[in-house]
């Protein structure tokens, strides 16, 4: 699949955005009349991570529209990373929603309610899944096409809906079926998983913000790229970090020293433009380091311990 030209980004940035809150609203209200309907803990277990959801998506709106703003005077680097304090902020909404859910099956243990009106329930859950799937087919394509951290994010607490909604099917079909203490330990079950989710959200997001180097596979590819060039003799201290859409590359080129200033800088422009070829998201900063070409030989330290990728 192509990668998305920074047009195509936005928009589907966006859309995925409005399509995320947009689905979280239908589906709380329907869960809120499927709740006061059954009285199940296992659908109000649902409704709090869709209310969750709708929190979490509208930051998401509201990050991924600041994180598309172009550079200024205060932020050269662009406000890319707007995308993982978003991923953050989701991450404590979701555990806030775990920790409440928690603390009301707690008390439903202790004093076990009857349900009343499954069915309705269970179309409702059923309807749930349904509606998620589509959001997160949707939201896959977005991701390969923008590689955004903030959708991503978003579409990995919309996965865990999917359990949650099937565990929730499954409780309140036992409890019917005469294991009422089936509800509030499938709602145990989704808040514990909705936990592991909030950390994993949290975990993604901390390495973007503390500058986690790229893939093995990405630096490789640059690699790779850099050194087909036949001028360039080498290249060292390769640094890579994502911020939102943004790829920054730094990387010093190793040319012949006897090399004309004209000439050598002309190198590194083509060396940018073929890595900018392969990631247009990319963020290029190049330094030409002098290198006697009689004792120097083709040699790339960061490279050589990372995996082979065959060619695209």
């Amino acid at each position: 699949m192509r990668t998305a030209t920074p047009r195509d980004t936005d928009t589907l940035l966006r859309l995925a955005t409005y399509a995320s809150t947009a689905t979280a609203m239908v589906l709380i209200g329907v869960k809120v009349v499927a709740w006061f309907m059954t009285g199940s803990l296992s659908v109000m277990a649902s409704l709090v991570d869709s209310l969750m959801d709708a929190a979490a998506s509208l930051i998401n709106l509201l990050a991924v529209r600041y994180s598309l703003k172009c550079a200024d005077e205060d932020h050269q680097f662009g406000h890319g990373k707007a995308e993982s304090l978003a991923g953050l902020g989701q991450a404590s909404f979701i555990a806030g929603s775990a920790i409440f859910l928690l603390m009301h099956t707690a008390e439903r243990l202790n004093h076990p309610q009857p349900l009343q009106e499954v069915s309705v329930g269970l179309w409702v859950m059923v309807f749930a899944i349904a509606a998620t799937l589509a959001l997160l087919a949707f939201q896959g394509f977005v991701i390969k096409r923008t590689n955004s951290s903030a959708i991503r994010a978003d579409a990995l607490h919309y996965k865990t809906d999917l359990f949650t909604n099937t565990a929730s099917i499954g409780a309140l079909y036992f409890a019917a079926s005469g294991w009422p203490l089936l509800d509030p330990l499938g709602a145990l079950a989704i808040a514990c998983y909705i936990l592991y989710s909030a950390w994993q959200i949290g975990q993604e997001a901390m390495q973007v913000l503390m500058d986690r180097e790229l893939s093995k596979e990405t630096r490789q590819r640059i690699c790779d790229i850099v050194l087909t060039h036949a001028t360039v003799l080498g290249l060292h201290d390769l640094r890579t970090r994502q911020s939102g859409q943004t790829m920054l590359v730094q990387l010093h080129l190793d040319l012949d020293q006897g090399l004309p200033l004209a000439e050598a800088h002309q190198v590194a422009e083509e060396v940018e433009q073929s890595i900018m070829a392969v990631f247009p998201q990319a963020d290029v900063i190049i330094h030409q380091d002098p290198r006697d070409p009689a004792r120097y030989r083709h040699n790339a330290e960061e490279c050589k311990e990372l995996p082979k990728i065959s060619p695209s």
